[in-house]
């Protein structure tokens, strides 16, 4: 991570353009607005495409060249990625069609609106928020408030458990695999790819807790990013539960406006729609082909859940429904964790490689030189597993450790998180792997 003051100057461009254009699309009517609000989401728009998203068109008009044999000359840019600019940019969006869609008064205090734009707790990996439910509370008197500091404290404690003690321990084996996935047999690639998938979670919903447990501390209420994905029956209900802050802003400002362009196509409407959702929401995490593959296969499994809800509904009635919940949560995580090959996978070929050691290499599973880091990660997934189990079930919430109603067993449950943290914590300087988006 390096500072480059450049980038400062920048980002303060692009929060000044869209505060004045926020305030021109409130004063004026008419085309002046839309016209104004084209200029905010233009500007903020090309100063993402060209940190992110440059390089990689300009790889693939150069490689189509070749092809037809064209003369292309245009060299790649050689800048660094400013951190969470996919996160700055989307919530900037948010607030200029909030105020052109009348949802929201154009703000006029502009340290206030910077603030909005630069909320350190989530400035970098969100929660993506809306203006609605933040620009009022930097209005607000916060005093200290005793359950809001211990709430937020607790929080914080919990999303640094998942973050260094789950995540970064399972990054040891998950980099040692994937970054030499031809040396491994599918089997031992079968475990990265699904450590990875427990990987990503807690290290990205370990930060969202922690911005939101810091936020709190101060007394600034952030939305739920993340609520138990992984016991989702099929993949519509995951994208309710996961990175619930971009899935809803996707909703918002994509799917739904489309939808609603094109609603006399009826369900090919929608099912155009989420293609074209989960194609962008591909690419926003990365400029790679990987990215649109993983967005893309994630919207074919939400359009066939679609087209087909009616015709399962009917085959679910007649068996039982324990067997139901558990095999469609099964089969849901299978398919979390094959679309992850693409997500992880540095190239389309590295993951189409890994794809068919899985299913047709098997042999010795690859055990690092510690073999604690297997026992280490089993235990400490478990204490996870039983805490998320016990908050999905509320009537199991009299067995919850954490948020135990006995003081004694509550902090006892505080000081035990501290212990493990520390001598059980990757203290490696891992970066958040979101913060690469």
């Amino acid at each position: 991570m390096l500072f480059v003051p450049i980038y400062i100057l920048i980002l303060l461009v692009t929060i000044l353009i869209d505060y004045v254009a926020a305030i021109y699309i409130e004063k004026t009517e008419g085309h002046k607005r839309k016209f104004y609000l084209v200029i905010s989401i233009i500007s903020t728009c090309v100063v993402l495409f060209i940190f992110k998203y440059f390089n990689f068109f300009n790889d693939n008009i150069r490689l189509l060249a070749e092809v037809a044999h064209w003369n292309y000359s245009v060299q790649s840019l050689k800048i660094l990625l400013p951190i969470g600019l996919s996160f700055h940019t989307f919530q900037s969006l948010s607030y200029v069609i909030e105020v052109y869609r009348g949802n929201q008064k154009a703000e006029k205090h502009f340290g206030i609106y910077a603030l909005y734009v630069m909320f350190y707790p989530q400035l970098v990996a969100g929660p993506i928020e809306r203006p609605q439910n933040m620009l009022h509370q930097f209005y607000e008197k916060h005093n200290f408030n005793y359950d809001d500091v211990t709430y937020g404290l607790k929080r914080m404690l919990w999303g640094y458990f998942k973050k260094v003690v789950i995540a970064d321990r399972l990054a040891i084996y998950v980099n040692a695999v994937y970054n030499n996935s031809s040396h491994h047999n599918g089997t031992t690639l079968f475990v990265a790819t699904l450590f990875f998938a427990l990987q990503i979670y807690c290290d990205f919903s370990g930060y969202s807790d922690i911005a939101i447990g810091s936020a709190r501390v101060m007394g600034f209420k952030l939305m739920t990013n993340f609520n138990r994905p992984f016991f989702s029956k099929n993949i519509s209900e995951l994208w309710r539960r996961w990175h619930i802050s971009l899935s809803t802003w996707f909703n918002d400002y994509l799917f739904t406006p489309i939808v609603v362009a094109l609603r006399s196509w009826g369900k090919l409407a929608v099912v155009f729609a989420v293609l074209v959702t989960f194609a962008v929401s591909g690419l926003w995490h990365g400029a790679g082909w990987p990215y649109v593959v993983y967005g893309l296969l994630h919207g074919i499994a939400v359009a066939y859940e679609f087209l087909t809800k009616k015709i399962r509904k009917k085959i679910f009635k007649n068996l039982p429904e324990l067997v139901v919940k558990v095999t469609s949560t099964f089969l849901t995580f299978t398919f979390i964790c094959f679309t992850y090959i693409f997500f992880r996978a540095a190239t389309f070929t590295q993951a189409t490689s890994i794809v068919h050691k899985i299913l047709f290499d098997h042999g010795k599973l690859f055990i690092a030189e510690n073999n604690w880091l297997m026992i280490y990660a089993s235990v400490f997934l478990s204490i996870l597993f039983i805490s998320d189990f016990i908050e999905e079930y509320g009537s199991l919430k009299s067995l919850a450790f954490y948020n135990n109603k006995n003081l004694f067993i509550r902090h006892l449950s505080y000081c035990s998180l501290v212990i493990i943290i520390l001598l059980f914590g990757v203290f490696d300087k891992n970066q958040f792997i979101y913060f690469q988006f």
